[in-house]
């Protein structure tokens, strides 16, 4: 009987080392996937044309 505890033991303890592996690649997975889309609205913003003033006018303008 001792032995059949100890093989169920290490078969649950498997299990669950089994589990967190799994859990932490999907939460780092998660993450870097809002990394990236941080990073590419960061750089659509960027692509936005500043308004400069017209020195005549005084009316701001792309430019």
């Amino acid at each position: 009987m001792p032995p059949f505890v100890a093989f169920a033991g290490v078969l649950g303890g498997l299990a669950v080392v089994r589990w967190a592996y799994k859990t932490a690649v999907k939460i780092n997975q998660e993450l870097d996937e809002m990394r990236l889309s941080r990073v590419a609205e960061a750089a659509h913003t960027a692509d936005i044309q500043k308004l400069k003033r017209d020195p005549v006018t005084g009316a701001y303008r792309p430019g």
